[in-house]
Protein backbone atom coordinates (compact mmCIF):
# COMPACT_ATOMS: atom_id res chain seq x y z
CA UNK A 1 0.00 0.00 0.00
CA UNK A 2 1.66 3.36 -0.40
CA UNK A 3 0.36 4.84 2.66
CA UNK A 4 0.78 3.93 6.18
CA UNK A 5 -2.15 3.41 8.12
CA UNK A 6 -0.13 3.28 11.38
CA UNK A 7 1.09 6.43 11.04
CA UNK A 8 -2.33 8.10 12.47
CA UNK A 9 -2.54 5.55 14.93
CA UNK A 10 0.48 6.65 16.43
CA UNK A 11 -0.35 10.08 16.24
CA UNK A 12 -3.59 9.31 18.37
CA UNK A 13 -1.56 7.08 20.54
CA UNK A 14 1.13 10.32 21.16
CA UNK A 15 -2.19 12.94 21.81
CA UNK A 16 -3.94 10.53 24.35
CA UNK A 17 -0.55 10.58 26.59
CA UNK A 18 -1.00 14.50 26.87
CA UNK A 19 -2.75 16.31 30.06
CA UNK A 20 -3.80 19.40 30.36
CA UNK A 21 -1.27 20.17 32.83
CA UNK A 22 1.39 19.29 30.18
CA UNK A 23 -0.40 21.65 27.76
CA UNK A 24 -0.10 24.26 30.58
CA UNK A 25 3.38 23.99 31.42
CA UNK A 26 4.62 24.05 27.94
CA UNK A 27 2.86 27.75 27.55
CA UNK A 28 4.15 28.69 30.80
CA UNK A 29 8.04 27.74 29.55
CA UNK A 30 6.82 29.29 25.78
CA UNK A 31 6.14 32.80 27.58
CA UNK A 32 8.90 32.45 29.96
CA UNK A 33 11.43 31.89 26.36
CA UNK A 34 9.33 35.23 25.16
CA UNK A 35 9.54 37.68 27.92
CA UNK A 36 13.44 36.38 27.87
CA UNK A 37 13.82 37.14 24.32
CA UNK A 38 12.48 40.68 24.60
CA UNK A 39 14.74 41.70 27.43
CA UNK A 40 17.25 41.01 25.41
CA UNK A 41 15.67 42.37 22.26
CA UNK A 42 17.89 44.40 20.56
CA UNK A 43 20.57 44.57 22.86
CA UNK A 44 24.22 43.20 22.89
CA UNK A 45 22.88 40.28 24.82
CA UNK A 46 20.78 39.16 21.77
CA UNK A 47 24.24 38.68 19.42
CA UNK A 48 25.92 36.79 22.23
CA UNK A 49 22.90 34.75 22.42
CA UNK A 50 23.43 34.01 18.38
CA UNK A 51 27.26 33.68 19.10
CA UNK A 52 26.55 30.93 21.56
CA UNK A 53 24.24 29.18 19.24
CA UNK A 54 26.68 29.18 16.46
CA UNK A 55 29.33 27.82 18.69
CA UNK A 56 26.75 24.76 19.60
CA UNK A 57 26.20 24.03 16.41
CA UNK A 58 29.65 23.81 15.58
CA UNK A 59 30.35 21.57 18.42
CA UNK A 60 27.32 19.35 16.72
CA UNK A 61 28.64 18.97 13.30
CA UNK A 62 32.11 18.00 14.15
CA UNK A 63 31.39 15.58 16.78
CA UNK A 64 27.63 14.19 14.88
CA UNK A 65 28.27 14.48 11.36
CA UNK A 66 31.85 15.05 10.39
CA UNK A 67 33.20 13.28 13.58
CA UNK A 68 36.84 15.08 13.63
CA UNK A 69 37.59 14.14 17.52
CA UNK A 70 40.23 17.06 17.72
CA UNK A 71 37.93 19.86 16.77
CA UNK A 72 35.06 18.32 19.28
CA UNK A 73 37.31 18.50 21.93
CA UNK A 74 38.24 22.21 21.59
CA UNK A 75 34.15 22.78 21.20
CA UNK A 76 33.59 20.81 24.34
CA UNK A 77 35.71 22.40 26.46
CA UNK A 78 35.14 26.03 25.09
CA UNK A 79 31.51 24.91 26.19
CA UNK A 80 32.22 24.19 29.33
CA UNK A 81 34.31 27.33 29.97
CA UNK A 82 30.81 29.33 28.40
CA UNK A 83 28.45 28.03 31.38
CA UNK A 84 31.26 29.15 33.76
CA UNK A 85 31.29 32.47 32.11
CA UNK A 86 27.87 32.93 30.96
CA UNK A 87 27.07 34.74 34.41
CA UNK A 88 29.58 37.33 34.18
CA UNK A 89 28.38 37.77 30.29
CA UNK A 90 24.57 38.39 30.91
CA UNK A 91 25.16 40.35 34.07
CA UNK A 92 22.96 43.31 33.49
CA UNK A 93 20.58 40.58 31.91
CA UNK A 94 20.30 38.71 34.91
CA UNK A 95 20.41 41.84 37.41
CA UNK A 96 17.30 42.98 35.32
CA UNK A 97 15.33 39.88 35.49
CA UNK A 98 16.05 39.29 38.95
CA UNK A 99 14.35 43.10 39.61
CA UNK A 100 11.29 42.03 37.59
CA UNK A 101 10.90 39.11 39.75
CA UNK A 102 11.03 40.68 42.74
CA UNK A 103 8.75 43.72 41.56
CA UNK A 104 6.32 41.03 40.44
CA UNK A 105 6.88 42.30 36.71
CA UNK A 106 8.17 39.54 35.07
CA UNK A 107 5.30 37.95 33.43
CA UNK A 108 2.41 40.71 33.97
CA UNK A 109 3.99 44.44 33.80
CA UNK A 110 1.46 47.16 35.66
CA UNK A 111 2.08 50.39 34.62
CA UNK A 112 1.17 53.90 35.28
CA UNK A 113 1.39 56.49 38.04
CA UNK A 114 -2.60 56.78 39.02
CA UNK A 115 -3.29 59.97 39.06
CA UNK A 116 -6.53 61.72 38.78
CA UNK A 117 -7.39 62.44 34.99
CA UNK A 118 -7.03 66.39 35.88
CA UNK A 119 -4.28 66.25 37.89
CA UNK A 120 -2.91 63.24 34.66
CA UNK A 121 -3.48 66.40 31.82
CA UNK A 122 -1.87 68.87 33.95
CA UNK A 123 0.78 67.23 34.30
CA UNK A 124 1.65 65.76 30.95
CA UNK A 125 0.42 69.78 29.56
CA UNK A 126 3.07 71.28 31.91
CA UNK A 127 6.00 68.28 30.38
CA UNK A 128 4.71 69.13 26.72
CA UNK A 129 5.17 73.05 27.33
CA UNK A 130 8.22 72.96 28.74
CA UNK A 131 9.42 70.18 26.07
CA UNK A 132 8.39 72.55 23.00
CA UNK A 133 9.94 75.93 24.96
CA UNK A 134 12.99 73.94 25.68
CA UNK A 135 13.27 72.24 21.67
CA UNK A 136 12.56 75.90 20.55
CA UNK A 137 15.40 77.64 21.93
CA UNK A 138 17.47 74.03 21.59
CA UNK A 139 18.21 73.51 25.32
CA UNK A 140 19.21 70.11 25.73
CA UNK A 141 17.03 68.24 28.23
CA UNK A 142 17.05 64.87 29.87
CA UNK A 143 13.54 63.93 31.93
CA UNK A 144 13.05 60.73 33.37
CA UNK A 145 9.44 59.54 33.92
CA UNK A 146 9.43 56.65 36.99
CA UNK A 147 7.19 54.45 36.44
CA UNK A 148 6.63 51.06 39.01
CA UNK A 149 10.19 50.61 39.38
CA UNK A 150 12.03 52.74 41.65
CA UNK A 151 14.74 54.79 41.59
CA UNK A 152 16.34 55.99 44.62
CA UNK A 153 19.74 54.89 42.85
CA UNK A 154 19.65 57.16 40.28
CA UNK A 155 18.23 60.49 42.90
CA UNK A 156 20.78 60.07 44.83
CA UNK A 157 23.34 60.82 42.76
CA UNK A 158 21.67 64.40 41.79
CA UNK A 159 20.18 67.06 44.04
CA UNK A 160 16.96 66.10 46.07
CA UNK A 161 14.06 68.77 44.84
CA UNK A 162 10.85 67.18 45.68
CA UNK A 163 8.90 70.01 44.12
CA UNK A 164 5.39 70.56 41.56
CA UNK A 165 6.05 70.26 38.07
CA UNK A 166 5.69 73.35 35.65
CA UNK A 167 7.05 74.79 32.71
CA UNK A 168 9.09 77.11 34.11
CA UNK A 169 10.77 74.91 36.82
CA UNK A 170 11.91 72.70 34.33
CA UNK A 171 12.81 75.52 31.84
CA UNK A 172 15.05 76.59 35.20
CA UNK A 173 16.45 73.02 35.56
CA UNK A 174 18.08 73.12 32.29
CA UNK A 175 18.53 76.53 32.15
CA UNK A 176 22.24 76.38 30.19
CA UNK A 177 25.42 76.96 32.25
CA UNK A 178 23.54 76.15 35.66
CA UNK A 179 24.45 72.94 37.75
CA UNK A 180 21.59 71.14 37.11
CA UNK A 181 21.89 71.46 33.20
CA UNK A 182 24.01 68.94 32.43
CA UNK A 183 22.27 66.19 34.33
CA UNK A 184 19.16 64.19 34.37
CA UNK A 185 15.48 65.29 36.20
CA UNK A 186 13.41 62.42 38.12
CA UNK A 187 9.62 62.70 37.87
CA UNK A 188 8.30 60.78 40.71
CA UNK A 189 3.89 61.37 40.04
CA UNK A 190 3.04 64.97 39.85
CA UNK A 191 6.72 66.51 41.44
CA UNK A 192 10.51 66.81 39.96
CA UNK A 193 11.97 64.43 42.72
CA UNK A 194 15.53 64.96 41.66
CA UNK A 195 17.80 67.12 39.31
CA UNK A 196 21.33 66.87 37.73
CA UNK A 197 21.40 62.82 38.51
CA UNK A 198 23.75 60.63 36.42
CA UNK A 199 22.49 58.03 34.19
CA UNK A 200 23.91 54.70 32.95
CA UNK A 201 25.19 55.00 29.18
CA UNK A 202 23.59 52.46 26.46
CA UNK A 203 26.24 49.71 25.27
CA UNK A 204 24.95 49.20 21.64
CA UNK A 205 27.26 49.93 18.95
CA UNK A 206 24.46 50.79 16.11
CA UNK A 207 23.21 54.01 17.13
CA UNK A 208 23.62 56.81 14.80
CA UNK A 209 26.00 58.87 15.34
CA UNK A 210 24.62 61.63 15.54
CA UNK A 211 23.06 60.49 18.78
CA UNK A 212 24.95 62.52 21.59
CA UNK A 213 25.26 61.49 25.10
CA UNK A 214 21.92 62.68 26.35
CA UNK A 215 20.39 60.13 23.77
CA UNK A 216 22.56 57.09 24.68
CA UNK A 217 22.23 57.90 28.54
CA UNK A 218 18.50 58.02 27.84
CA UNK A 219 18.47 54.39 25.85
CA UNK A 220 20.48 53.10 28.55
CA UNK A 221 17.90 54.52 31.40
CA UNK A 222 15.32 52.85 29.16
CA UNK A 223 17.08 49.58 29.48
CA UNK A 224 17.72 48.89 32.76
CA UNK A 225 14.56 50.26 34.28
CA UNK A 226 10.66 50.39 32.87
CA UNK A 227 11.06 54.49 33.47
CA UNK A 228 10.33 56.55 29.88
CA UNK A 229 12.95 58.94 29.29
CA UNK A 230 11.72 62.52 27.56
CA UNK A 231 15.01 63.90 25.41
CA UNK A 232 15.55 67.37 24.21
CA UNK A 233 18.48 67.77 21.90
CA UNK A 234 20.33 70.88 22.06
CA UNK A 235 22.10 70.64 18.76
CA UNK A 236 18.76 70.22 16.83
CA UNK A 237 16.13 70.77 19.41
CA UNK A 238 14.50 67.40 18.26
CA UNK A 239 12.03 65.97 21.03
CA UNK A 240 12.55 62.11 21.34
CA UNK A 241 11.25 59.43 24.10
CA UNK A 242 13.41 56.28 25.21
CA UNK A 243 11.09 53.50 25.93
CA UNK A 244 12.43 49.48 26.91
CA UNK A 245 15.83 50.30 24.93
CA UNK A 246 14.10 51.83 21.94
CA UNK A 247 14.07 55.20 20.63
CA UNK A 248 11.60 57.43 19.10
CA UNK A 249 12.57 60.50 17.27
CA UNK A 250 11.08 63.60 16.11
CA UNK A 251 8.04 64.14 18.17
CA UNK A 252 5.36 66.73 18.10
CA UNK A 253 3.05 68.30 20.65
CA UNK A 254 -0.06 65.62 19.43
CA UNK A 255 2.69 62.44 19.49
CA UNK A 256 4.52 63.54 23.02
CA UNK A 257 0.51 63.63 24.22
CA UNK A 258 0.20 60.99 23.43
CA UNK A 259 2.98 58.92 24.71
CA UNK A 260 3.07 61.06 28.17
CA UNK A 261 -0.66 61.28 29.40
CA UNK A 262 -1.16 57.22 29.17
CA UNK A 263 1.39 57.02 31.95
CA UNK A 264 0.02 59.42 34.31
CA UNK A 265 -3.68 58.23 34.19
CA UNK A 266 -5.10 56.25 36.94
CA UNK A 267 -7.70 54.39 34.19
CA UNK A 268 -4.40 53.29 31.93
CA UNK A 269 -3.11 50.73 34.69
CA UNK A 270 -3.41 47.33 33.53
CA UNK A 271 -5.60 44.88 35.43
CA UNK A 272 -4.62 42.03 36.23
CA UNK A 273 -6.82 39.28 38.55
CA UNK A 274 -4.15 37.35 39.03
CA UNK A 275 -1.75 40.07 39.75
CA UNK A 276 -4.33 41.37 42.13
CA UNK A 277 -4.98 37.99 43.57
CA UNK A 278 -1.33 37.89 44.56
CA UNK A 279 -0.52 40.92 46.16
CA UNK A 280 -4.16 40.69 48.00
CA UNK A 281 -2.38 37.08 48.87
CA UNK A 282 1.25 38.59 50.09
CA UNK A 283 -0.36 41.52 51.66
CA UNK A 284 -2.55 39.12 54.14
CA UNK A 285 0.47 37.19 54.87
CA UNK A 286 2.73 40.13 55.49
CA UNK A 287 -0.17 41.04 58.10
CA UNK A 288 -0.40 37.45 59.79
CA UNK A 289 3.15 37.48 60.02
Amino acid sequence: MPFDITLPQKIVGLISTISIMDILEILLVAIIFYKLYKMIEGTRAITLVKGILVLFAMNFICSAILNLPLLSWIFERLTTWLFILLPIIFQPELRRTLERLGQGRFLFEERGISLEEEEAQKITAELVKAAKSLSATKTGALLVIERKMGLNDIADTGIKMDAIITSELLQNVFFVNTPLHDGAAIVRGKRLFSAGCLLPLTEKRELSKELGTRHRAAIGMSESSDALILVVSEETGTISIAENGKLSRRLDEEKLTKKLLPIFRNTHRDKNFFMDFLMKWRSDSDKKT
